[in-house]
Parts: C-alpha cells; structure tokens; sequence
C-alpha cells in the first residue's frame, strides 16, 4: 500500500517538476530498495512489510530532525529548513500520530493481552507495541512509559 502510493507520488512529483519534493521522494525509495536486499531470501521475494517501512520513515524523519537542530545551532536556516521540508514529506507516507491518552491506553491493552507483570516483560511489551502501532508513536519515549507501569 505504502509503496504504491509512493510510487504515485513520484511520478506526479517528476510531472509537477517538483525538485525538492522529487528528491525526498527518490531518498525513500532508495532506503526502501535497501532493506529490501537486505531482507531477500528465499522466503521472502516481496520485500519489507509496510511495518519495516514506516520504521524506515521514522528513523528518516528522526535524523532529518538531527540534522535540522544541528543546522540551526550552526546558523545555517537555508539547510535546517531544508530538512524540515524533507521532515513534511516523508510524513505525509506516515500514519497520524497517536496523543498521549491514546498512547496510554495502548500500552495498558498491550500489558493487558500479553500478561506483562514485570520489567523482564518489557521487551514482550515493547516488540507487541512497535508490532501494532509503527509510526504512530515515539517509542523513545513510550519505553520511559512502560518501564514505569512495569517497574
């Protein structure tokens, strides 16, 4: 699904003569075609899931976000707002964020389905979470979060 949108996203990019827009575009290709020689096997001819995608738009936007606070510190606004343009389309491919109470009760469901009682269960909890809801939270901090209703 995922893919296909990209896809047309690209070529309306490449008929629009969109330079930046095209070139954020063709980067998340590339990062996809990656991990997708990375994960080819015998077993697996597809590629990666839409699940591992929006692991990879994640971790896209969370170094664009990087490079952005770096830029600015420098006193380089064109390159930081560069990579904030980057940060909005690689978001658009990306599900809406989840608030902090929809997070919350998330969290209690998945404590709750996998029986998780103690701070050994966090990896259980943090797989099954990453699982459901990738690229609907900030799983820097829900870690924070489940470790204190774990702990």
């Amino acid at each position: 699904m995922i893919r296909s949108k990209l896809a047309a996203e690209t070529k309306d990019a490449m008929r629009s003569k969109e330079a930046l827009r095209l070139s954020t575009l063709r980067l998340i290709n590339a990062a996809i075609k990656d991990r997708d020689i990375a994960a080819r096997s015998e077993d697996n001819s597809e590629g990666v899931s839409d699940s591992e995608i929006l692991a990879i738009l994640g971790k896209m936007v969370k170094q664009r976000q990087d490079s952005a606070k770096a830029y600015e510190e420098a006193g380089r606004i064109e390159l930081a707002e560069q990579e904030m343009s980057e940060i909005s389309v690689i978001q658009g491919f990306m599900p809406k964020q989840m608030t902090g109470d929809e997070v919350a009760s998330a969290i209690d469901a998945v404590i709750a389905e996998t029986g998780a009682s103690s701070i050994r269960d966090m990896g259980a909890v943090m797989g099954a979470l990453k699982e459901k809801y990738a690229g609907q939270m900030d799983f820097g901090k829900v870690g924070g979060v489940v470790k204190g209703r774990l702990g």
